[in-house]
């Protein structure tokens, strides 16, 4: 379909005809992103130069085909995206056996992640995820006042789902993050099968694989043909190397993608999202290449550390925990004063951050600030931290922040 052409497909119809209605609930529920979680941790400024491996993008950015179709589109600007928006949609269709109707678009998954808490769950109907696990939907959570049930890891850092189904009789959402993130570990299929078979009438699990590229684990997509009670998320920022161009889907029945779009409207899609998205799905050889050089750095990073004793949990995706020995935030810092930017930590592994696979030179850079840390050549005396009313007013900043990711 040519970019000029403004003609709305029945599901486009629908969806804009829901807007009004859903215009006031949207921005009652603040939309919380990993990068704004990055924010409220007191996220330094980072020079040009800085090894950044905090926020799991992609160094790579998009792909040849994608930085094509950018620049092609660019002069359409000024024109909305419905009929893109319809390309997309067949071309995500048939990458994954689905119906059109199966999908919904979005700019990035951030929206129907929350979205979702907010439609199936309550004061009266618990959100259940992983713990350490993504923290976005337990923020989205809070807000509408709905109990979170944060419930551990297996020994083997997968969820674990038997124990997720006792702690929540009452839950409305079951979160999987596959791989999760922080730890970049697995969930068997068979054990999200469970939970699906076994879960309380009329809740949802919520199926998140934006880093389901990177390993050669199934999908959950086989879940949604069979039309059970199973949302998926994806997204083009992690594999696809787009986080900046917030490109995102969910997959579900119907029924329950209508209700979590009515919830929060729609908004037509970056035009540059769109094309990127496309023609990214059409490069049949972005996510083996993306996969194989991701797995070769991250075998090497891993190497280096076994060789130098240095703890880790094993990984599946495009980052890993690492084991500081002690409380991780001066370890955080020190890196920070040799320009090697690293992730965050979780309350329920205080020694432990997150670190993203970067490229090869990056994480050679990465290798030896961590050594000069764990030797001691390094301290965490780093005068350019924030005080503790910035650290303050960034958390309130996102308390209140409503945004659109």
């Amino acid at each position: 379909m040519a970019p000029n052409d403004f003609s709305l497909s029945s599901a486009s119809r629908r969806s804009f005809l829901s807007v009004s209605a859903a215009a006031s609930a949207a921005l009652a529920l603040r939309i919380v992103t990993e990068p704004m979680l990055a924010y409220a941790a007191a996220r330094q400024s980072m020079p040009a130069n800085a090894v950044k491996i905090d926020s799991n993008e992609n160094p790579l950015g998009p792909c040849a085909s994608a930085r094509q179709a950018l620049t092609a589109i660019l002069p359409q600007g000024g024109r909305y995206s419905f009929g893109l928006l319809d390309d997309l949609l067949e071309t995500l269709a048939a990458t994954e056996g689905l119906k059109p109707d199966q999908i919904r678009l979005y700019p990035g998954s951030s929206e129907p992640l929350h979205h979702t808490v907010a439609v199936f769950t309550s004061p009266q109907r618990s959100y259940v995820t992983a713990d350490p696990g993504y923290e976005a939907g337990m923020m989205a959570s809070n807000v509408i006042g709905t109990k979170v049930v944060k419930v551990p890891l297996t020994k083997n850092y997968a969820h674990d789902v038997r124990a997720m189904l006792a702690a929540a009789p009452d839950a409305g959402v079951f979160y999987i993050a596959s791989p999760n993130n922080p730890t970049g570990t697995l969930t068997s299929h068979s054990d999200i099968e469970y939970l699906v078979d076994n879960k309380p009438k009329d809740s949802i699990v919520l199926v998140d694989e934006a880093y389901i590229h990177f390993c050669d684990a199934p999908s959950a997509v086989d879940l949604v043909k069979a039309g059970k009670d199973v949302i998926v998320l994806r997204t083009f920022s992690k594999i696809y190397g787009m986080a900046g161009l917030r490109c995102g889907a969910a997959f579900g029945r119907p029924d329950l993608l209508e209700k979590i779009e009515d919830y929060g409207g729609w908004n037509a899609m970056p035009i540059t999202a769109l094309v990127a998205a496309n023609a990214s799905l059409k490069d049949t050889q972005l996510v083996p290449e993306r996969k194989r050089m991701n797995s070769a750095v991250r075998a090497q990073v891993f190497a280096w550390l076994d060789r130098n004793g240095y703890s880790y949990i094993p990984s599946e995706a495009n980052f890993f925990m690492l084991d500081t020995k002690r409380p991780a935030k001066p370890a955080i810092d020190a890196m920070a004063k040799q320009n090697v930017f690293i992730g965050r930590i979780w309350p329920s592994m205080p020694t432990y951050t997150r670190v993203t696979i970067g490229t090869a030179p990056e994480m050679e850079h990465f290798q030896a600030a961590w050594h000069k840390v764990m030797t001691g050549a390094v301290t965490a005396s780093v005068g350019a931290m924030p005080s503790a009313g910035e650290l303050g007013r960034r958390r309130r900043d996102l308390d209140g922040l409503v945004v659109r990711a």
